[in-house]
């Protein structure tokens, strides 16, 4: 697998509401999959998504007792996504203020 792929692979694995939100809510350091909340999606659910962010090697988990922890593997994913939330931001902007 070359570099394009691994990028494919990681853009892919970000393209989920669920998968952003759950990269969001790890920002603040390790959780659970029974502390990751989402109203829509079942604990079963919510595990294959963690699973499709380990896959694309954005998180890491660790057994913790019965638990199975879970963690940002590189905290720059959160500085990218509060980038492309900035510039979605500006974007609607400006969006709304040619209206």
């Amino acid at each position: 697998m070359d570099i394009k792929e691994f990028e494919v692979k990681f853009f892919k694995a970000l393209a989920h509401p669920v998968r952003i939100d759950i990269i969001k809510q790890l920002s603040a350091g390790r959780l659970c999959v029974c502390e990751i909340v989402s109203e829509e999606y079942s604990q079963s659910n919510m595990s294959q998504h963690l699973k499709i962010l380990r896959d694309a090697g954005i998180l890491t988990v660790e057994k913790e007792g019965n638990k199975m922890m879970y963690e940002i593997k590189n905290m720059d994913i959160v500085e990218i996504i509060k980038k492309v939330d900035e510039i979605i931001i500006e974007d609607l902007k400006s969006l709304l203020g040619n209206i």
